[in-house]
C-alpha cells in the first residue's frame, strides 16, 4: 500500500498535476494539505473519476487538508484539536490493513512566522494539543500512520542554511522539541529510519532560484508508530511534480506499507 502526503498549495490550482501525480504513481492514499478551498469547491468529481473516494476539510482561500483513498476510509474525524480560531488544518481516518485498524493524520502545522507574534503562540499551542491528543489516540490504538506539513525542520542537516534559520518559527529549538516530543509518545521518523544522514529536502520557495539552486528544508514527514515501523518497506521523496510546470512549492512524500 502506498500512502503519500503532499501539501499542494491550493488544490484547484494544481489539479493538472496531481491528476498528473496520481495516473504516473498510483498512490492508494494521497493526504493533502494547504488544499486552499471550502468542502463545497473541492474537486470530488475529479478524484472520484481516478477511483478514490475524498474526505475534506476545507477553509475558503487558506489552510484545507484532505484524504483521498483508492480504499474505503471509516471513523473520519475533523475535532481532533479544538482550534478556537477554527483553522482547518487537522484530518483524521481509519483504514484496514493486512488484520491492522490504522489510523491516518494528516495535518498541516501552522507556520508561526514572524516569531514573538499570535502567530508563534498559535504553533505552540496547537503543537501541544496536538501533542496531547496523540497521548491519547496511541492508547487506544497502537497503529498510527502521521502525516503532513510539520512546519517543523528536525535537525541541521534537513536545511540548506542552519545558521540562517535558527530563530525561524520552523527550527526554533522549542519548536524542534516539540517534534521530539512526539517521536518519543512512541513513534518513528521514516526517512530518519531509512535515511540516517541522507539529505532529503521536501520543500524548495519560490523565491531566489532555490529549486534550481538546490536551496531546500525538509519540513514534511511521516511518523508512524513503533507497531508499524517493521511493515513499511521504503520512503521516498518524490522531486517529479516539483520540477514540473506550475508546481506547488512542496513535493509529495511517499511510505510504502508491505
Amino acid at each position: 500500500m502506498l500512502v503519500s502526503s503532499w501539501n499542494v498549495n491550493s488544490v484547484r490550482a494544481r489539479i493538472e498535476n496531481i491528476k498528473s501525480y496520481i495516473l504516473k504513481y498510483k498512490p492508494d492514499i494521497l493526504m493533502m494539505q494547504e488544499i486552499k478551498t471550502e468542502d463545497l469547491n473541492f474537486p470530488y468529481e475529479i478524484f472520484s473519476s481516478l477511483d478514490y473516494e475524498s474526505h475534506v476539510y476545507g477553509q475558503k482561500s487558506y489552510n484545507g487538508v484532505a484524504i483521498i483513498s483508492r480504499n474505503k476510509l471509516h471513523n473520519i474525524r475533523f475535532d481532533l484539536i479544538k482550534d478556537k480560531l477554527k483553522q482547518a488544518r487537522i484530518i483524521s481516518a481509519e483504514i484496514n490493513f493486512k488484520n491492522k485498524n490504522i489510523q491516518l493524520i494528516n495535518i498541516y502545522t501552522p507556520n508561526g512566522n514572524p516569531v514573538d507574534t499570535e502567530k508563534y503562540e498559535y504553533k505552540k499551542k496547537w503543537l501541544d494539543d496536538l501533542i496531547k491528543q496523540l497521548k491519547t489516540l496511541i492508547k487506544n490504538n497502537p497503529n498510527i500512520i502521521l502525516g503532513g506539513d510539520f512546519n517543523i525542520i528536525p535537525s541541521a542537516e534537513d536545511v540548506y542554511n542552519p545558521k540562517g534559520f535558527e530563530d525561524d518559527a520552523l527550527f526554533r529549538l522549542e519548536i524542534r522539541k516539540k517534534l521530539r516530543e512526539m517521536i518519543n509518545l512512541g513513534l518513528n521518523d521514516v526517512y530518519r529510519h531509512f535515511h540516517k544522514t541522507k539529505e532529503g529536502y521536501t520543500f524548495w520557495d519560490y523565491m531566489r532560484g532555490a529549486w534550481q539552486k538546490n536551496n531546500g528544508m525538509r519540513i514534511d514527514h511521516f511518523l508512524v508508530s513503533n507497531s508499524l515501523i517493521n511493515k513499511i518497506s521504503s520512503i521516498n521523496i518524490n522531486k517529479d511534480p516539483r520540477g514540473r510546470e506550475k508546481p506547488s512549492d512542496h513535493t509529495p512524500i511517499e511510505i510504502k506499507l508491505a
